[in-house]
């Protein structure tokens, strides 16, 4: 299975999270809204995280790197962009 970078969103925090996967996003976000990965994780805050974008990446290493850089950029408004505007998503 490829590796990807997702993000997700929750209403009640109106907040995004990104991550990235080898396993299926669908499993991925089932875990995050369980808490699998432990109370004292962000994502534990919350259970109603959603699928806001998917980013595929050619290998993990690629979608670690495409992570990273929306990390960096620290906005929301660059997350809502990238979704609104798919040429962006190809830098």
């Amino acid at each position: 299975m490829p590796a990807s970078c997702y993000i997700l969103f929750s209403k009640r925090l109106n907040s995004f999270y990104i991550g990235v996967t080898h396993e299926s996003i669908e499993q991925r976000i089932e875990k995050h809204n369980n808490h699998v990965y432990g109370k004292h994780r962000y994502t534990a805050i919350t259970d109603d995280w959603s699928i806001y974008l998917i980013l595929e990446a050619s290998d993990y290493s690629h979608a670690v790197r495409i992570e990273r850089k929306i990390k960096s950029m620290k906005s929301k408004v660059f997350i809502q962009n990238l979704k609104k505007y798919p040429e962006l998503r190809q830098k």
